[in-house]
């Protein structure tokens, strides 16, 4: 295949000389940079690429062209490349053209801007750039697997299994155990026994726990010493902000948790208004981050490891992990997140797993392309969900019970630009149906009682109203740290 293409369009030969090698000198040797100096011309060369099936991973307009603007441009080389990432040059000083951008940043009409300028491209340009090619691989490329797992595809304890892992932005493969692949797999190994298999450097986990997992890939399952300053338990944006501030401030910290790091932001496919993120950032890779930054600072991880209980004793509380073993700490935050409330309506509690998720289910979404994809919920979580499985989906519907979406504007102004979600206002679902996963919805409308039957490939109950976003959990946890060093001080 060829090289992924840069496409870069600007008026002035000049700029456009120096960008494509400044591009060409960074990115040369794994895309292709293309330009041209008229948007026509290099829209009549995108549909020639288009037809070859060569893939485009960024394009980059001069918004002041004079056949068309910057974003006009953009949003007809989006019907040929979707997937493409969008970036306008904007010329300083001019205001104009920084209003425009401004509505169609806003709008999702461009993902970022740049600076119509060849000064300095290790500061300005490169880091965008690599960014955004960064984001475009991950989410188009295919990725090396670390692990293999094999089992039936509507196994729960299959789905469990992949979710943790994308969570854990740890890269895997999933084969069908009546695939021609996931056959040849279980003859190389040798495996003829209970299912999943998880196959790893030529070795074969059978129906492993995620402890087995974690232990295999490295991660630490036994606290180094007897005694911490602080233990926080819980992994999420709450628990990860305290386990930050708290190695900052020299106290010797200790995270556990059960399942991996991230909790409900783990599972955002996209968060658009974090602080510092102007171009977005996975929920997954946040809480990398998170946890890179409080490794850095000291602090230390015990994951896919539950708390068995809690004890008070004088000036030391006892913490049991699961397993029996038992670690001090002078003070302890517990930070466990949210859990979901299930869907109590019959049918869909057999199918969990099998077309049914809980969360964004971003693991599940390349599964059901081309099928339609239900959503239930109003709030944010709902909306990123449903933005993300419009990219597969061949229609996302947002079931509603209320008369309006609670969810940020952002996630709003998405949904009502994506031609292929629609939202249902006062209607729930009633009944699931299926064989050996989920086909039909019964759909209930909740002013009139009636109720209509529909396909649905897969459903994910999300909730609606959250009191909590990620600022607010990162907001809690850095508090909690000054509450610390007070019971500390006070002790």
């Amino acid at each position: 295949m060829p090289d992924p293409i840069l496409f870069v369009v600007d008026r002035d030969p000049e700029i456009l000389k120096c960008l494509a090698a400044a591009l060409e000198r960074r990115f040369g040797a794994d895309y292709s940079v293309l330009t041209d100096g008229s948007p026509i011309s290099a829209l009549r060369r995108l549909e020639q690429a288009c037809e070859r099936g060569e893939d485009v991973a960024l394009v980059i307009a001069d918004q002041r062209t004079p056949e068309m603007t910057g974003l006009d441009w953009l949003a007809r080389t989006r019907a040929l490349y979707p997937k493409a990432s969008r970036c306008v040059l904007v010329g300083y000083g001019d205001a104009v053209s920084f209003a425009e951008v401004r509505r169609g940043l806003a709008l999702g009409q461009v993902d970022t801007f740049l600076l119509r300028s060849c000064d300095n491209p290790e500061e300005r340009l490169y880091p965008v750039v690599s960014e955004i090619l960064g984001r475009w691989s991950r989410a188009t490329r295919p990725r090396v697997p670390i692990l293999l797992i094999v089992d039936e595809r509507w196994s729960q304890r299959s789905y469990e299994l992949r979710d943790l892992l994308e969570r854990a932005s740890i890269a895997y493969g999933f084969y069908d155990r009546d695939s021609d692949e996931g056959r040849r797999l279980l003859r190389e190994v040798g495996h003829a026994g209970r299912l999943p298999a998880v196959i790893f450097a030529g070795q074969v986990l059978t129906d492993p726990t995620d402890s087995d997992i974690a232990r295999v890939l490295g991660a630490r399952l036994e606290p180094e010493a007897e005694l911490y300053d602080l233990i926080v338990i819980g992994a999420g944006p709450a628990g990860l902000a305290t386990a930050v501030h708290g190695a900052s401030d020299g106290l010797r910290t200790l995270v556990v948790e059960r399942q991996t790091v991230g909790g409900q932001a783990g599972t955002s496919s996209m968060i658009r208004n974090y602080l510092g993120f102007p171009r977005g950032v996975a929920g997954a890779e946040l809480a990398s981050y998170a946890q890179e930054q409080a490794v850095s600072l000291g602090a230390e991880f015990i994951v896919t490891r539950g708390v068995a209980g809690l004890e008070d004793e004088g000036a030391e509380k006892v913490v049991t992990l699961a397993g029996d073993r038992q670690i001090r700490a002078r003070a302890v935050v517990i930070a466990c997140g949210v859990s979901y409330n299930r869907l109590e309506v019959e049918g869909v509690g057999d199918f969990v797993g099998k077309g049914v998720f809980y969360g964004a289910a971003t693991a599940e979404a390349p599964a059901f392309a081309g099928q339609p994809v239900f959503v239930v919920g109003a709030g944010n979580s709902a909306g990123q969900a449903a933005v993300h499985l419009a990219r597969y989906a061949s229609e996302v519907t947002i079931v509603v019970r209320g008369e309006a979406l609670t969810m940020s504007d952002y996630l709003v102004r998405q949904i009502k630009r994506s031609d292929n979600i629609r939202i249902r206002f006062k209607t729930e679902v009633a009944r699931a149906e299926g064989r050996a996963r989920l086909e039909t919805l019964d759909i209930k409308d909740t002013v009139s009682g009636g109720t209509e039957r529909v396909p649905a490939a897969a459903a994910g109950d999300v909730r609606a109203r959250s009191p909590r976003g990620v600022t607010a959990a990162v907001a809690d946890g850095a508090i909690a740290i000054r509450s610390v060093r007070e019971y500390l001080g006070e002790e």
